[in-house]
């Protein structure tokens, strides 16, 4: 099964990664998701679901004034259990953070400084 050019191109950036494991085993609202990347702004994590969503990579439904996601794993098809297994990798999740402090956007965090 070959995977469609958009289904690669959406899950070869490090934030959609992100927000497909976030969302991989259970549904999550928009808001959820912000909360866990909290150097994104609102904005830009719904520029990412909507990529996803035209990818056909995750599926919304409506509820109130949320709007909660869920990833379509069969779209993914064998890529689904090579994602899987690199989530569960520790090496793996020291990568998606260099990946994302190397994408994000903005002034860089000061760290605090020792006192003597």
């Amino acid at each position: 099964m070959a995977l469609e050019p958009a289904i690669l191109n959406a899950i070869a950036s490090p934030r959609r990664q992100e927000i497909l494991r976030l969302i991989w085993r259970e549904e999550q609202t928009a808001g959820f998701i912000h909360r866990a990347m909290p150097d994104v702004t609102f904005g830009a994590v719904s520029l990412q679901l909507k990529g996803l969503l035209d990818a056909g990579l995750v599926e919304a439904r409506a509820e109130n004034r949320n709007r909660f996601y869920r990833a379509k794993r069969e779209a993914l098809g064998p890529m689904a259990e090579m994602l899987e297994s690199m989530w569960d990798d520790a090496l793996w999740k020291l990568k998606l953070a260099a990946e994302l402090e190397q994408s994000r956007r903005g002034p860089k965090q000061q760290r605090k400084k020792k006192r003597k």
